[in-house]
């Protein structure tokens, strides 16, 4: 039974397949990403096109501005604002955008966008965010606690964000900005929520008017960290930032071979158990059961000797009585 040998195998890699999240298709989702800078730097988006595209636009979110058009003719639009700070070449599908000197008014989510003609119809085709965060060194309008926390690995913290404005706040984003720069969360004034990937299922928060408390949950090695409040005011035309941030480092617990090696472990165990029901389900097609339950016949010769054995006993005369 060479299927059965392969048992083990086969589960077990099945096993190990349901360990790993699966992929969601992703095809509609489009590509974010996010720049962290200090007041003075230089930032650079590029847009990429379908190749077909009747120009291409880089504009901002918050107020919908359109900072940048780059038709397929070559000519351009680029907003008064930032004209001497910005600089921008096409090379091949991808637009390469560059500003210089960056404030923290250019603090925005930036979008690209393409133009394109699809069944006579012109149509405008959104393509990848990014978030722009440039700190300054003067307080703004965000709050933010605590300025720094070290925390071992599985444990949690809480950062508290809080605007410091009489203008209606639109929103209030968490964001990773250093080592990996990336969307905690974002929380809008109708309390709508999105929690980013990196942290599904291990953050949770507190709203209250203009003030919000968030508590991130088994933090690991990989969270460290500078995370910093962000948010959207009303009539507001750029992002608040809060300058300092939250530093986090995660302290690293030492871990037993045996807890690094759990699942490891386990897998051993079911192989084993599965080697040793398939080794037991050979035995118990391949032996012959009759010979162990089937019950013995006697020996018919055996039993005919001795009885003519005792048949002659029985008979035999006495050879004195016969003298006398």
């Amino acid at each position: 039974m060479l299927w059965i040998s392969h048992l083990p195998t086969a589960f077990l890699f099945l096993l190990l397949l349901s360990c790993f999240p699966g992929q969601n298709g992703g095809e509609n989702e489009q590509p974010m990403d996010m720049i962290s800078v200090w007041e003075g730097d230089s930032i650079s988006i590029t847009c990429s096109g379908s190749g077909n595209e009747l120009g291409m636009y880089l504009t901002t979110s918050i107020q919908g501005v359109n900072v940048l058009y780059f038709s397929q003719k070559n000519t351009s639009f680029i907003l008064p604002t930032v004209s001497n700070r910005i600089e921008y070449s096409k090379e091949g599908r991808n637009l390469r955008i560059t500003l210089h000197n960056v404030q923290e008014s250019d603090s925005n989510i930036y979008v690209c966008s393409e133009f394109i003609l699809s069944k006579g119809r012109h149509k405008k085709l959104k393509g990848k965010t990014t978030i722009v965060v440039v700190k300054a060194k003067n307080n703004g309008v965000v709050e933010q606690s605590p300025p720094y926390a070290n925390p071992q690995q599985g444990q949690s913290v809480s950062i508290t964000c809080a605007l410091r404005s009489s203008h209606e706040e639109e929103g209030i984003y968490l964001l990773k900005t250093h080592k990996r720069p990336e969307i905690v969360l974002h929380v809008s004034s109708q309390d709508d929520s999105t929690i980013f990937p990196a942290f599904a299922n291990r953050l949770e928060y507190s709203k209250e008017e203009k003030k919000i408390v968030i508590t991130l949950h088994n933090l690991w090695k990989t969270d460290s960290d500078m995370y910093v409040c962000a948010g959207v005011l009303k009539n507001s035309s750029s992002l608040s930032v809060n300058r300092r941030g939250t530093m986090i480092l995660i302290e690293e617990v030492e871990q037993t071979d045996c807890s690094n090696s759990s699942w490891t472990i386990y897998g051993l165990i079911i192989v084993i158990a599965l080697q040793f029901s398939a080794l037991m389900c050979c035995s118990l097609f391949h032996v012959n059961m009759k010979k162990y339950f089937q019950k013995r016949k006697s020996n018919a010769v055996y039993e005919d000797m001795s009885y003519c054995s005792r048949r002659n006993t029985l008979v035999r005369t006495n050879t004195y009585t016969n003298d006398n």
